[in-house]
């Protein structure tokens, strides 16, 4: 296990060896409408899938920053991996909001166990039992769902105005090869079905008040930071490295051979279009980092974080999706012939970044009302953040 530890005494995550590996294979995993198992095995030879898992069980205890930078240079070669590396690499950060025993089946005897989730509610039935609930349902959007030895599913908890997140093991649950998309075709996104009810123990279960409060009984205080601001940017920070890899891909001329190399130099509206996109990618990078950072030096200092401040920060993360469609628009208007055609690489981060628009935590507009409304005095309406 690398123990090596960085500027805020956690372990590293170091991606850049796989990375050329990750863009050979994510042409596959497009293809077959899922990660390769060696696209996988990669992400877990660096540690992602503990990387937010607490060291004693044997997980890196990644600084929040240090995991979503590496990401970021994920999707700078495959937007799906980076997809999978961040949303599913999360999931060890909630099950330790859930405890020790939560802790212990899951990454006991293998701290690289991979746990997907998939938490709209709408498709779950929960009824109360003796110490939990009895779950089952239908769920939609369980990413990497198909390499996951533990699913986190989301359910309107019994006689309650609040949402649990349920872990169930993989005996309980089938997966359905539903994911048949326009873009992340490799994140495997499949629907996952209960149809007989199966117990899950209070061990299990993470309340939403808890996440929104920043309950557990971690040593470290970053498990302080409320869930949901971690969560949504597992899902937004993935657009800001595939936007990347779009300029890159569009600087290089690589996808649009039908451009003149010399005449795109000297045309004042290509260079105006490559410096906005670069300036948009900037500023969502520098916010999203300098919000992260914020939120672990408040939780490490044992301050108290603010309404307001817990709203700015979720409307930002919440609007990085749309700035980094707007970045891709401007590169893609003028990218050539070549890139209408299916297959063409900056057609496909065009539609991958679309992909996660769909994301509910990626509609900025209700975010932007709660923020705004708070900042003239009225009261926050939203739980996730």
């Amino acid at each position: 296990m690398n123990m090596a530890t960085s500027r805020h005494g956690n372990g590293t995550l170091d991606v850049v060896q796989i990375l050329d590996d990750l863009e050979r294979l994510a042409p596959a995993g497009r293809a077959q409408r899922n990660l390769t198992a060696e696209a996988v095995g990669l992400l877990s030879s660096v540690g992602f899938f503990r990387a937010m898992l607490p060291a004693k069980f044997g997980g890196l205890e990644c600084h929040p920053v240090d995991f979503f930078k590496a990401a970021m240079q994920v999707a700078e070669r495959d937007m799906s991996s980076a997809w999978i590396c961040a949303v599913v690499g999360i999931h060890p950060f909630q099950v330790a909001l859930m405890g020790e025993s939560a802790l212990q089946e899951v990454y006991g005897s293998n701290p690289n166990t991979i746990v997907s989730s998939t938490y709209n509610p709408m498709g779950a039935k929960a009824t109360a039992a003796d110490g939990g609930v009895m779950l089952s349902g239908r769920w939609a959007w369980s990413s990497g769902s198909l390499h996951a030895e533990w699913l986190l599913l989301g359910c309107i908890a019994p006689g309650e105005n609040l949402i649990y997140t349920c872990l169930v093991p993989k005996k309980d649950y089938v997966i359905e090869d539903t994911w048949f998309s326009m873009g992340l075709q490799g994140s495997g996104s499949n629907d996952v079905v209960i149809t007989e009810p199966v117990f899950v123990p209070f061990s299990r279960i993470h309340k939403q008040t808890d996440g929104f409060l920043g309950l557990n009984d971690q040593p470290n205080k970053m498990y302080s930071i409320p869930w949901a601001q971690l969560f949504a940017a597992t899902v937004a920070v993935p657009s800001i490295g595939a936007a990347k890899h779009a300029l890159r891909l569009y600087i290089a001329n690589k996808n649009a051979s039908s451009i003149d190399v010399a005449k795109m130099q000297g045309d004042p509206d290509v260079a105006r279009r490559v410096a906005e996109v670069d300036t948009l990618i900037d500023n969502a990078e520098s916010s999203v980092m300098r919000n992260i950072n914020k939120l672990v030096d408040m939780v490490n200092a044992g301050q108290e974080i603010p309404m307001l401040e817990r709203a700015r920060i979720r409307y930002q993360t919440g609007s990085i999706v749309q700035n980094m469609i707007d970045a891709v628009d401007l590169l893609f208007a003028v990218a050539g012939g070549r890139s209408v055609y299916s297959g063409s690489a900056i057609q496909n981060i065009w539609l991958d970044i679309r992909m996660t628009h769909a994301h509910i935590a990626n509609n900025p507009v209700p975010l932007a009302r709660n923020y705004g409304n708070m900042m003239l005095g009225l009261e926050n309406t939203n739980f996730f953040m």
